[in-house]
């Protein structure tokens, strides 16, 4: 599933509430440091040059498509940087999210602007200091061990680690939100299961290194490039959360 406008919807996500989508990938394929096997974009695909919206660009129909809403009287939550890959490889991320913020405050003052991130940028000090701007920063680590990490995410570099991802987070001082994926199955051959007991206890560490100040968990929900994949039942995910929210997290469970 592709997004083919640069400002898309708004939709109903189960997580944000009304939001307005804002797409920096190329507009007719996945562009991403990841390659999940969950990912409801599909599979990376293979581009020479890929074709990014410029700030111009994405400014334009930005501006466009509020105006729009705020002439029909449209109520909005959220404006989500999220869509057909990593929203953080743009190289001009951080005068979009300037440029972002300053449209937000003139249209729909009360509404967040959210980002969607799978943490592989913040080696950039560009990307930390827009995610700094941001109202949500929703950044993800889907699990702990090196070896399920790349099971799950399929990263492009595969020399980036675990560690070297947490550090990245804990530049946040724990004012983001951490957002893991659920899943059991498997790819290749190889079990993929972020819900082991040694996988959950390295993530409940983690979790406590950084102490996000809220933790959003969830489920596939939609068609994925891999197959071979099971959908975590609620009641085993509000097994995961609770002894989170025993020590005092904000756990949200999408499930």
């Amino acid at each position: 599933m592709l997004f083919s406008e640069i400002a898309y919807g708004p939709i109903h996500s189960r997580r944000l509430g009304t939001s307005l989508g804002v797409e920096l990938m190329p507009l007719d394929h996945k562009l991403c440091t990841f390659n999940c096997v969950y990912c409801e974009c599909g599979w990376n695909q293979p581009v020479s040059h890929p074709k990014l919206p410029t700030r111009e660009q994405v400014r334009g129909a930005l501006e466009a498509k509020l105006q729009a809403l705020l002439n029909e009287g449209v109520s909005l939550d959220v404006i989500t940087f999220s869509g057909n890959g990593e929203p953080t490889l743009h190289p001009d991320f951080l005068d979009i999210i300037r440029d972002t913020i300053a449209l937000r405050n003139r249209f729909f003052p009360l509404a967040k602007v959210s980002v969607l991130s799978n943490s592989t940028q913040l080696c950039r000090p560009d990307v930390v200091e827009a995610l700094k701007l941001c109202d949500n920063r929703i950044l993800k680590l889907d699990a702990a061990t090196d070896e399920m990490m790349r099971r799950i995410d399929l990263p492009v570099n595969d020399q980036i680690s675990v560690s070297t991802i947490v550090r990245w987070l804990a530049q946040f001082d724990g004012n983001f939100t951490l957002q893991t994926c659920f899943l059991r199955g498997e790819h290749n051959g190889l079990l993929i299961d972020n819900t082991a007991a040694d996988q959950l206890n390295a993530w409940y560490e983690a979790v406590d290194i950084l102490h996000p100040k809220q933790i959003m968990i969830y489920v596939i929900d939609r068609k994925t490039p891999e197959e071979h994949l099971q959908k975590i039942p609620r009641d085993e995910m509000e097994q995961i959360a609770e002894p989170l929210r025993h020590k005092g997290y904000d756990v949200i469970v999408s499930a």
